[in-house]
């Protein structure tokens, strides 16, 4: 086997490559969790909500979520939109 050279500029390039790799899944993620289901308490903690508060929005129908045996999962792009759908743009 043929031994191979690599240069600085080898190095310069592979460097540049990686950090445009890393950079497209930070993009992907872009602060959100690695988790794309979340518990019940995990959705209370991102939200800073009580249980209470929490199943008033299952009940009433704005918060979307899966059943699974007695866990309630919800789903973090949902609930992003969620909050997106609700905003409210005072404007002084």
């Amino acid at each position: 086997m043929g031994a191979t050279i690599i240069t600085t500029e080898d190095l310069h390039q592979f460097k540049m490559e990686l950090i445009d790799e890393l950079k497209q899944v930070l993009d992907q993620y872009n602060g959100n969790p690695y988790k794309k289901w979340l518990k019940s308490n995990e959705v209370r903690e991102l939200l800073g909500i009580s249980p209470g508060t929490l199943q008033n929005l299952r009940v009433n129908g704005t918060l979307p979520y899966t059943k699974i045996g007695g866990v309630l999962y919800y789903d973090y792009q949902e609930i992003m939109q969620v909050l997106e759908n609700n905003k409210i743009n005072n404007r002084f």
